[in-house]
């Protein structure tokens, strides 16, 4: 994927979570696009209230044509969830995705850090920080 296409998916990923700040509760506000052969296949944002995260809702948009797709989201994967389900990590892993760019990472108790480790340590392509100047507005407040 080239450079331009990159910022383009991510900014969208910044637009679809733009459109929700405020309306997910005490959960933050989170876009995700996923990306098969250069095609924007499924978009979403972390749902009224907080709940489903981007990345869950995303994935199952998506279905089969997530397995080898590059996915863009303005907050790291988180790593553990609170309601005991699976995390946002753990089902990019289970979806069989192949790469995961994040915009910003989450000082979170329950991400910092664990959902990257958990996609690295699985051997997805990781890359952090892609146009963290640009999304970092979304979670200035928090």
């Amino acid at each position: 994927m080239s450079d331009d296409a990159d910022r383009r998916h991510m900014r969208r990923a910044i637009e679809l979570a733009r459109a929700q700040l405020g309306r997910t509760g005490e959960n933050p506000a989170v876009g995700c696009v996923v990306v098969s052969e250069g095609e924007a296949v499924a978009e979403a944002a972390t749902a009224d209230g907080g709940r489903p995260h981007a990345e869950e809702q995303a994935l199952a948009q998506a279905g089969e044509r997530a397995r080898g797709a590059a996915v863009f989201v303005t907050l790291e994967p988180c790593g553990e969830r609170s309601n005991g389900t699976a995390s946002c990590s753990e089902r990019l892993v289970s979806a069989g995705v192949a790469r995961v760019v994040f915009a910003c990472g989450n000082p979170h108790g329950l991400s910092a850090g664990r959902g990257p480790a958990r996609l690295g340590d699985a051997g997805l392509r990781l890359e952090r920080d892609f146009l963290q100047d640009e999304a970092a507005f979304l979670y200035a407040d928090r």
